[in-house]
């Protein structure tokens, strides 16, 4: 069966003090399976990172199903308990966001490993490959023991990328994860995501530069 199967999948956002309903999208369907890339597209405002947010369930769908099938046995993150969710994002579910929100007076080091030490590694083996991502993804060593608060929002989004993609999920969502980022860098990432994939990872992305993932691409979803 496919990793993900999404069906009549709806999400309306009740403005209270419009009081009305504003649409994201209704009706979708698709289906993913591992290894394959999905390009959403669409213009600004049509629902593309909604769509994300409510696979993540950061967002709460209103309507529909999206049939995952997990390690731990399938079933719909429409409907999952939050605890499930939770562990689903520890271990198979990850979601890079256009922003970091680092938590105070934590190195952009140790953020970057903390994802392989909640996984189990050793703290010092964490941080030493850690230091091989935001190396690879070009940011400055002067800063890796810096507090990422401090940074540019370029610089933000490499230690944001480091923790999102460090340790591979079997589901990656990806938000405009190239809009602050320079050329090389952005090529850093497209590689990164081209391993991915070949390891079997499923991808559902919305891109600001779609040129970027063009031969990575297996099917698109067009919102309207």
């Amino acid at each position: 069966m496919p990793l993900l199967e999404v069906h009549n999948y709806t999400k309306r956002f009740h403005v209270h003090h419009l009081e009305r309903e504003i649409l994201a999208f209704e009706g979708l369907e698709f289906w993913l399976n591992p290894g394959e890339f999905m390009l959403v597209r669409g213009p600004n405002g049509v629902g593309k990172s909604t769509l994300l947010r409510c696979l993540y369930r950061t967002c709460i769908p209103t309507g529909g199903q999206a049939l995952y099938d997990s390690l731990h046995g399938p079933g719909d993150l429409a409907r999952a308990a939050d605890v499930d969710i939770a562990l689903l994002r520890r271990s198979e579910i990850g979601h890079v966001t256009q922003f970091l929100h680092p938590r105070p007076r934590v190195s952009a080091l140790d953020l970057a490993a903390e994802p392989l030490a909640l996984a189990g590694r050793m703290w010092e083996d964490a941080r030493s490959e850690a230091a091989e991502w935001l190396e690879a993804f070009r940011l400055k060593r002067d800063i890796w023991h810096a507090y990422p608060a401090t940074f540019s929002g370029g610089e933000q989004q490499k230690v944001n990328l480091v923790r999102a993609l460090i340790r591979p999920q079997r589901l990656l969502l990806l938000d405009e994860p190239t809009a602050s980022l320079d050329v090389t860098t952005r090529a850093a990432l497209i590689e990164r995501l081209r391993e991915l994939k070949a390891r079997g990872v499923a991808l559902i992305g919305v891109f600001h530069h779609d040129s970027d993932v063009v031969g990575l691409v297996d099917r698109e979803l067009r919102l309207a």
